[in-house]
């Protein structure tokens, strides 16, 4: 027997318990619990947050509950599979393009999500309209939009200058009228925005929920894989920055995209954490104008800073998001301290940071315990990768000496905790980069450099070290 009694569900993971607890045991999340009424549980179990197997054949169109009789695909030798070319469709933005992996994948399910007003729907919207008038899909899009009316779309559309003669939108929010629609339009896109607005009737619960999302994101996944039509969802962020709703939604899709940047700054960069098509944490970067998003023809140029002269505290490192190498200009400032020390660092690892200062002690002969540290990316981009190392360093030492480095210096180079400058990927490819941006020096790992006499290089003075002295020192002599 059942009855009705007050049950908890986990915002991260979606699993159900029969109280409150401060943290979820099935994904550690903390206060993560919320409580949902009315919901009748069994007396036996706590957790009901795995499905029924009758609950799980029910879902499969066509197949009643309880019936594992029913049709199902062949079992075969794997090199029985017939194996084709991934067709990508292009949506008219080569650097959303670039993030995709080369454009669209026919039943793929992308889910981006960002910061309110970041430009999660303008983007949408300007590929929806590209992708309809496209002589190649005849047309063929669908923007299903839950948040706004078909006339704030229109407007957006008419602000943007976007030509919205082709393009095909509905406003709904229940996922089988969604369904039943694209069956009837048959898209070769499909943008859903935002799927927190999205609700099936299979489930007595409140659109945005945990198990809404997560069942709506079901089925609307299993309806692109089987009709191969391609499949925008936009999601919701909490103010960590991650994607609203069950962590299992980002397992659904075959690609998850992120918004990175302020929504004050004219610049927007869109980052690939999963892609199942193509290369991770590639990094699209755009301008946001009165037009809508355009695309940065030069990114490196929109993060370097133009100085009348030197300054100190500063230096260039050549990074690298994805597939392509990326100039960005590194700022320290190390001041002395008016009580504890602090340490902040923005567009890096804060832990990180801790730690790299500890080596440039140790190793590099410079101390900065009782110093307030201040590092930071300029342009609002976050470097991930250890290939940042001793230019943070380098910028550290140049605030505290209070000497510039000189502006025609670019850096890269991962610094181990015995003070070693161990190589990087793709080091020439960094250094072809720096050369075509008019930089004269370059302080890079022993590893990475290029052969002696190398033609392509001859326009840079290649500085190969293996410690850390070695950097600061050669640095400081330029």
């Amino acid at each position: 027997m059942a009855k009705n009694k007050s049950s908890y569900v986990c915002q991260s993971c979606g699993a159900h318990f029969g109280k409150w607890a401060g943290q979820c045991s099935d994904c550690g999340e903390w206060n993560s619990l919320v409580e949902a009424p009315n919901v009748s549980m069994p007396h036996h179990n706590k957790n009901t947050s795995k499905p029924s197997a009758s609950r799980a054949v029910s879902r499969n169109a066509g197949t009643p509950a309880g019936n594992y009789s029913g049709t199902h695909s062949a079992v075969m030798p794997l090199n029985a599979v017939s194996v084709t070319l991934d067709t990508r469709l292009p949506t008219g933005i080569s650097e959303f393009d670039r993030v995709l992996g080369g454009g669209l994948v026919a039943g793929s399910v992308v889910l981006i999500g960002g910061d309110p007003g970041i430009g999660k729907s303008t983007i949408l919207l300007q590929t929806a309209t590209n992708m309809a008038r496209a002589d190649s899909l005849a047309g063929s899009a669908l923007y299903v939009t839950g948040e706004e009316s078909l006339a704030q779309v229109a407007m957006r559309a008419k602000r943007l200058d976007l030509p919205a003669d082709r393009l095909r939108v509905l406003a709904e929010t229940n996922v089988e009228t969604i369904c039943a629609a694209l069956t009837q339009e048959q898209p070769a896109i499909a943008i859903i925005d935002s799927i927190q607005t999205i609700y099936t009737d299979a489930i007595n619960s409140a659109p945005g929920g945990v198990s809404q999302i997560r069942e709506s994101a079901a089925i609307l996944t299993r309806y692109a894989k089987q009709t191969g039509t391609a499949l925008f969802l936009v999601g919701h962020v909490t103010k960590e920055g991650t994607l609203a709703g069950p962590r299992v939604l980002e397992h659904m899709v075959d690609t998850v995209l992120y918004f990175e940047g302020q929504s004050d700054s004219r610049f927007r960069m869109i980052r690939a954490v999963k892609n199942r098509f193509g290369a991770v944490n590639e990094l699209g970067i755009f301008g946001m104008t009165d037009m809508g998003l355009k695309e940065v023809a030069n990114p490196s140029a929109i993060f370097l800073s133009r100085y009348d002269k030197p300054v100190a505290g500063s230096v260039v490192m050549v990074s690298r998001e994805g597939t392509r190498p990326l100039l960005v200009e590194v700022q320290a400032l190390v001041d002395d301290s008016q009580g504890s020390p602090r340490r902040m660092a923005l567009g890096l690892d804060f832990q990180r940071l801790s730690m790299l200062l500890a080596v440039m002690h140790r190793h590099g002969g410079i101390h900065t315990s009782g110093q307030d540290v201040y590092v930071n990316v300029v342009g609002g981009v976050k470097v991930i990768e250890t290939g940042s190392d001793l230019a943070v360093l380098l910028a550290c030492a140049s605030s505290i000496k209070e000497k510039p480095l000189p502006s025609s210096l670019a850096v890269f180079g991962e610094v181990g905790l015995s003070g070693e400058i161990r190589p990087v990927p793709n080091g020439q490819e960094r250094l072809k980069e720096a050369m075509k941006h008019g930089f004269k020096h370059a302080i890079i790992p022993k590893a990475n450099a290029p052969a002696k006499n190398a033609p392509q290089f001859k326009g840079i003075n290649v500085i190969a070290v293996e410690r850390l002295d070695d950097a600061i020192e050669s640095a400081f002599e330029l």
